[in-house]
C-alpha cells in the first residue's frame, strides 16, 4: 500500500515565498460551517439563539455592521468614499493614502464603499397550513463591500487596503 502524499510533501524544497514588500492584504472572511442552508439555520437558531431562522435577522446584523462602520469613521474623522462603477479604487484612494503617510503615523486613511456581486444566502418563505418556514440557498447578489485603506508604518510591510465585506443576505 502506497503512503499518502500531501501537497506539502510534493512542494517541499521546490517552492519558496520571498516577500520584500507587502502592499495589499485581501481579507475575506470564510466560515466553513456556514456554507449550506442547514448550517445557516443552525447559526441563526443555536448560535444567535433565535427561535425562528428568519431572514430578517440578517438585516439586523447587516444594519448593525453598517452603523458600526459609519460610527467608527465619524468618531475617528475618517473619510468615507463611495466608488463609482468604473472607478479604479487605488487611484481614487491614492490622495488619502498620501495624506495619511504624511502624518508619519499608521492609521486608516479612508474607507471605500462599493457595490459588488458576491455569493449570498437568500431565503424563500414556505408555508403549509399555519406552518411557516424559510429555505436558504446561495445566489449571486449585489452587496455592499467596505475597503479599509490603511497606512502601516513598518520596515517590511505597507498595507494599502483591506476589503471587508461579505453578507449572508443582500441588502433590501
Amino acid at each position: 500500500m502506497a503512503a499518502t502524499v500531501t501537497v506539502n510533501d510534493v512542494l517541499d524544497g521546490h517552492v519558496a515565498l520571498d516577500i520584500e514588500c507587502l502592499d495589499r492584504i485581501y481579507l475575506n472572511g470564510y466560515v466553513p460551517t456556514l456554507q449550506t442552508g442547514g448550517a445557516v439555520v443552525s447559526f441563526l437558531t443555536a448560535h444567535l439563539d433565535y427561535q425562528i431562522p428568519s431572514p430578517a435577522i440578517f438585516e439586523k446584523i447587516g444594519t448593525a455592521f453598517r452603523r458600526a462602520v459609519a460610527s467608527f469613521a465619524e468618531d475617528n474623522h475618517i473619510p468615507v468614499v463611495r466608488f463609482g462603477k468604473n472607478d479604479r479604487k487605488i487611484e481614487v484612494m491614492r490622495p488619502f493614502l498620501a495624506r495619511q503617510a504624511a502624518t508619519c503615523r499608521a492609521g486608516v486613511a479612508a474607507i471605500g464603499v462599493a457595490q459588488e456581486f458576491a455569493p449570498v444566502f437568500t431565503a424563500t418563505k414556505k408555508q403549509r397550513g399555519n406552518t411557516v418556514w424559510f429555505s436558504f440557498a446561495v445566489s449571486q447578489r449585489r452587496v455592499t463591500c467596505y475597503y479599509f485603506y490603511l497606512w502601516l508604518r513598518h520596515e517590511v510591510a505597507r498595507c494599502e487596503w483591506l476589503r471587508v465585506g461579505g453578507r449572508l443576505m443582500p441588502e433590501t
